[in-house]
């Protein structure tokens, strides 16, 4: 990896824990733990962001503490970035089952998205309720993610396209300004990129791409990241026409079946 790609690759990482960030939260020596229920396995797992100190299997045990308490399954997440190192590696050694790999694109410039047009925007409880109709989550599930969206330190934008009352597709955009003075400026996040399943293969996603990337860039980023599934071949297709390059592969590990049922 250049050095270029990978700067990006860890403000794209930055960004998105900030983008994810959940109402409910808490710190175990340097790990974060996010507690929020719904699908989003983001919203609801640990982010090994330090080694700490304390032996693994404490700090596992204070993690699932927390998340019992919650309701929910203990679940890690796991990027080349995270600690202590070789963590990923021990947790297999436990038995712990790897599921669900993703992959985060990142796309350098947005200079080729000049403007934006045919968005509608929607409110956070209006989107929550739009993707959750669309994906059939619970009434819940569609409370809790009005609720992050709502609550989130980096704002989510969240818009819909349509013609003649129809819904081409819908997503969102989250703009993370970065520290003050970094060079790789403001950052935009793609969210919940969907395509009713009458529409796919129309074209209908990669305009709404760039539609949100325009939008992102005429509100000051300068470049933009994405996460999706590692087997999703559409999807990352459609994200390079659009520019984006693969940056790093995470995955989620849990010894709790509920995990990935």
């Amino acid at each position: 990896m250049s050095p270029e790609l990978d700067a990006l690759a860890r403000r794209a990482e930055l960004a998105g824990l900030n983008a994810a960030s959940a109402p409910r939260e808490a710190q175990v020596e340097g790990w974060l733990l996010r507690l929020s229920p719904g699908k989003a396995k983001r919203s609801r797992c640990v982010n090994a962001l330090a080694g700490g100190t304390l032996p693994l299997d404490d700090l596992l045990r204070r993690c699932r503490v927390s998340f019992e308490h919650a309701g929910l399954p203990l679940i890690l997440r796991l990027t080349p970035f995270s600690q202590p190192a070789g963590l990923d590696d021990q947790l297999a050694a436990k038995g712990w089952v790897r599921f669900d790999p993703a992959d985060v694109m990142v796309l350098s410039s947005l200079d080729a998205f000049e403007a934006a047009s045919g968005l509608t925007p929607l409110s956070p409880a209006e989107y929550a309720a739009l993707i959750g109709a669309l994906r059939g989550s619970s009434a819940e599930e569609i409370e809790g993610h009005a609720r992050r969206l709502e609550q989130a330190s980096v704002p989510h934008q969240a818009f819909k396209m349509e013609r003649e009352g129809v819904l081409l597709a819908c997503g969102q955009v989250a703009i993370d300004p970065g520290p003050e003075g970094s060079p790789t400026g403001g950052m935009a996040g793609l969210f919940d990129i969907f395509t009713p399943e009458g529409q796919r293969g129309r074209g209908h996603g990669y305009r709404l791409c760039a539609a949100l990337l325009a939008e992102a860039r005429r509100q000051g980023a300068l470049s933009a990241y994405l996460q999706v599934g590692a087997d999703n071949s559409a999807a990352q297709r459609l994200y390079v026409r659009l520019g984006f390059v693969q940056a790093y592969r995470y995955h989620y590990r849990s010894d709790d079946p509920r995990a990935w049922a």
